[in-house]
């Protein structure tokens, strides 16, 4: 995926400014202060956040030309999973994932109970999502997003509610993944074994490198200390 003279305003509000990327490798981080751009930099990569100048291209594809067939590649985890949990039950939510996919009904159940049992979600089957933990909720969330077979995932601080077990919990799962990962976050420890990360500063990138540099260069702009 590329950013090309990307660019975002919120009225007299310069949000991103001049980002030119080109985002290749398998599993990359985003870090930086609050307000720094970087969640609404990773939602231009499907979509819900379009540039006020510049391209955003997934796959050779105009996010803005193509919104439609680019979200059909790219998964969104959100902080919060309960923004993207819509029905009563768990079984109900995994399938709702994959409404519209054209997929026989004995295959949504047949994909659905697998995805539950990958994710320790079995025993949970029919009761009620809101009742389930933080973990299992954000595992919930996962589960369904990988249903839709993504060429991307793109994790938008997913560990932000959680306790320390569960961050690494679903770290540990987003570093699993075959597909390319994007992961936002503060939890600076999940960074280090990244491909590259990309560090954002009042709506600029400050810094893109490998992990051990780029988080150095984060930590000192941040505290004015060596890490």
């Amino acid at each position: 995926m590329t950013f090309t003279g990307v660019g975002l305003r919120h009225g007299e509000r310069t949000v991103l400014a001049d980002v030119d990327l080109a985002l290749t490798e398998h599993r990359i981080g985003i870090v930086g202060a609050n307000g720094s751009g970087k969640s609404s930099m990773v939602r231009m990569i499907n979509g819900l956040v379009r540039p006020t100048t510049g391209r955003v291209e997934v796959g050779g594809l105009d996010v803005a030309r193509h919104t439609r067939r680019v979200r059909s590649a790219v998964g969104f985890l959100f902080p919060d999973a309960e923004h993207q949990i819509v029905m009563p039950t768990v079984r109900e939510d995994l399938a709702f994932s994959l409404r519209g996919s054209g997929l026989p009904r004995e295959e949504v159940e047949r994909r659905v109970g697998a995805a539950m049992a990958e994710f320790g979600l079995a025993d949970h089957a029919d009761h009620p999502c809101y009742l389930l933990s933080g973990g299992q909720k954000q595992l919930l969330a996962l589960a369904a997003v990988l249903l839709t077979e993504p060429a991307v995932v793109v994790a938008d601080e997913p560990t932000t509610l959680l306790d320390l077990r569960n961050v690494q919990m679903i770290a540990g799962r987003l570093a699993a993944l075959d597909q390319q990962v994007l992961l936002v976050t503060h939890h600076l420890e999940l960074l280090r074994d990244m491909d590259r990360v990309v560090v954002l500063d009042e709506g600029r990138v400050v810094a893109d490198d490998a992990p051990g540099p780029a988080l150095a260069h984060y930590v000192q702009l941040m505290t004015g200390a060596a890490p």
